[in-house]
Order: structure tokens, then C-alpha cells, then sequence
């Protein structure tokens, strides 16, 4: 999606699947703790029901709607969070795996030589 739109303007924008179907409204939008990005969506799917986490990338923004590639089924199926707070990164990893999305593992981290151990035996 166009990281270039701020995230504001999403919300009360509609919603619609892979199909063409109507999912709902967009609640509230998520930025990436690290980059400020936008990265997840919670639509409103309908006046009595919860809000479900949608994917940012690779949705489109087309003629002021969200379009995201995704069956209605498996968004209103998706991990319920409740909106209103932080994802913590356990939980957008269950959101990624729920969609099928591949996510880059973290870099590994360098090793570093700290030095000897010190004990007892040995002096430092």
C-alpha cells in the first residue's frame, strides 16, 4: 500500500475482500513500532460485531477504499486483539502466520567476545 497516506485519512474509509465483498469500516489504523509505518487496519465488519486486523501490505487504497486480498471468511476468522491498544509483536506474528504472510526473521545477533569468564580457580 502507498506509505505515503497518512494513516488518519483510513479511518471511516470502506473496506472491501478479495471479491469485491464489503468487510466493514476502518476502525483504527496501526503503525510499525519501529518505522511509523502503517501496518495493520481494524475493521469494523458490522454494528454488533468486532473489529478484525487486516494487513496494510499488500492491500490497495482504490478510489478511497481499502481493497485487501483476502477472503471476507478469513478476515472476519482472524485473532481477536480488541482495538484501542498496542500489538505486541507476538501478536502481529499470529496475525502474519493467520494470513499466510511471510515476515523476515530478525538478523542474527554478532557474537562478541566479552572476554574470559572469571571463577574463582582462575585469576582474571
Amino acid at each position: 500500500m502507498q506509505t505515503d497516506i497518512d494513516p488518519r485519512h483510513l479511518i471511516g474509509r470502506k473496506a472491501f475482500d478479495r471479491n469485491g465483498t464489503r468487510i466493514g469500516t476502518i476502525d483504527e489504523v496501526y503503525l510499525d513500532d519501529a518505522t511509523g509505518v502503517p501496518e495493520w487496519a481494524a475493521i469494523r465488519t458490522g454494528l454488533f460485531s468486532r473489529d478484525a486486523f487486516v494487513p496494510l501490505e499488500p492491500s490497495e487504497l482504490i478510489d478511497g477504499a481499502l481493497h485487501v486480498p483476502f477472503e471476507r471468511t478469513l478476515i472476519k476468522d482472524a485473532p481477536d486483539f480488541g482495538v484501542g491498544r498496542h500489538l505486541s509483536p507476538e501478536q502481529e506474528l499470529q496475525l502474519y502466520h493467520h494470513y499466510g504472510l511471510d515476515i523476515a526473521a530478525p538478523p542474527p545477533l554478532k557474537d562478541r567476545d566479552f572476554g574470559r569468564l572469571a571463577s574463582p580457580d582462575k585469576p582474571v
